[in-house]
């Protein structure tokens, strides 16, 4: 790995400097479920900030939370409604204190620039420029930028749909071999269209399955394109997740990587980290600062990478221009995610870039499911020694009390439930 800017030796985690004062600043979140929860939790044990949380519907945690105040639009309520209620709350303020806007969700960051003009008047948006936004958040684009910065990325094709179709059309075959994994290149350009078998990343073993779902996409009225990838094997162990910070300069300040050691498997949120374990992966880590710096980026990212076991590198997958929903990895890891953004955005101080971190076990799930899954007996001893050092689970903050601790025994079992039906036990590529 490339030497980071900074003197030897390398800042850690616990190098940040001092926080500021809860009083210098407001913090507005857009948005609900775990990640905006734990961004929230981030800003209250670090500053003593209480978020302001403006979504059209919330989730009980939040509610009760001691970390945020929820105001809630309404399921009915549309994306303008929520920038209107961003900015009357802003004017409602005054300006008395700088307003820190931030948002956990790909379409919520969008609709944050988007509406850049009528917002940026009111608040702080440490997010990225529009046409960088609109490259990266493509899969296509992002996969042809890793190719073009030198970033390991699976062998990637594209399927247009939003070119003319005659009666004639037939879907372009592939040359990758098969096994192949399908998904669209703009999650948002999915979020509308309704068929079965619809989900968010599709396993595809034959020509003719491709051919098929391709046809259903189609007459289901999606335009945009298609990115089907090369199948890098492995399971949910070889995968991994990068969290990272750019700040105005330019600079990678933040950059944390983590060992997925259980993902999801529901339709809607295949992939999504249910167990991970801190560890660095420093040639990633090298390609996710170039990536980063070359395309001009600003603000919070989260990349998914995966090891392929054919050569031994981390394949970049995408890249989320958000903090991501398992953000409390992170801050559980040494290194509250809060203080990035506050001291580019708030206090517009330099901070030295930091690379390392605690080893910890993150989990949302019991341990004996998670050992269910881990099928390598040296990944079982190491997953058992670092949980004795105490699992942390983001939904178990000790400021809001017996109530959380109850909730996250709840989603554990909901979990259980959710992997007996839709994963009853592993596989060797994960789906």
């Amino acid at each position: 790995m490339s030497a980071p800017e900074t003197p030897s030796p390398r800042p850690t985690a616990s190098d940040l400097g001092p926080p500021s004062s809860s009083e210098s600043f407001d913090l507005v979140l857009l948005g609900s479920g775990l990640g905006v929860y734990t961004l929230a939790r981030a800003f209250h044990e670090e500053y003593g900030v209480v978020a302001t949380v403006l979504t059209k519907v919330g989730i009980e945690p939040m509610r009760r939370s001691v970390t945020c105040e929820v105001i809630e639009l309404g399921g009915s309520a549309s994306d303008e409604d929520l920038v209107a209620a961003a900015v009357e709350l802003a004017r409602e303020r005054g300006g008395v204190r700088p307003q820190l806007l931030l948002a956990n969700a790909d379409s919520l960051v969008q609709l944050m620039s988007d509406h850049r003009e009528q917002l940026e008047p009111h608040f702080v948006m440490p997010i990225l420029e529009a046409d960088v936004l609109e490259r990266l958040s493509d899969k296509a684009e992002f996969a042809r930028l890793c190719t073009d910065h030198g970033v390991a990325t699976p062998r990637t094709e594209v399927i247009d749909l939003g070119t003319p179709r005659d009666a004639d059309w037939q879907p372009p075959r592939t040359e990758l071999p098969f096994p192949v994994v399908m998904k669209a290149a703009r999650t948002a350009d999915m979020a509308g269209v309704r068929f079965e078998g619809k989900k968010k990343v599709w396993f595809l073993e034959t020509p003719q399955e491709l051919d098929d779902l391709v046809r259903a996409i189609a007459a289901a009225g999606y335009a945009g394109r298609l990115v089907v990838q090369e199948l890098i094997p492995g399971d949910d162990t070889a995968e991994g997740s990068i969290t990272a910070y750019t700040d105005a300069a330019g600079r990678v300040t933040l950059l944390c990587s983590a060992r997925v050691l259980l993902g999801e498997h529901t339709p809607d949120a295949l992939g999504r980290p249910a167990a991970m374990i801190t560890l660095p992966f420093d040639d990633a880590l090298d390609q996710a600062r170039r990536l980063l710096e070359a395309t001009g980026y600003r603000g919070y990212a989260n990349f998914d990478v995966k090891r392929d076991p054919r050569d031994g590198t981390w394949k970049f997958f995408e890249v989320n221009p958000r903090i991501g929903r398992n953000n409390f990895y992170v801050s559980s890891a040494g290194a509250n995610v809060s203080r990035f953004v506050v001291a580019d955005a708030i206090e517009h101080r330099l901070l030295e870039p930091v690379t390392e971190f605690d080893e910890i076990l993150y989990s949302l799930v019991p341990m004996p499911l998670l050992m269910r899954y881990l099928r390598d007996p040296a990944l079982k001893r190491w997953v058992r020694t670092v949980a004795r050092r105490g699992v942390r689970n983001p939904w178990t903050y000790p400021a809001d009390g017996s109530w959380a601790r109850r909730y996250a025994r709840i989603v554990g079992l909901n979990h259980e439930r959710k992997f007996l039906r839709h994963y009853p036990r592993p596989t060797d590529s994960g789906f």
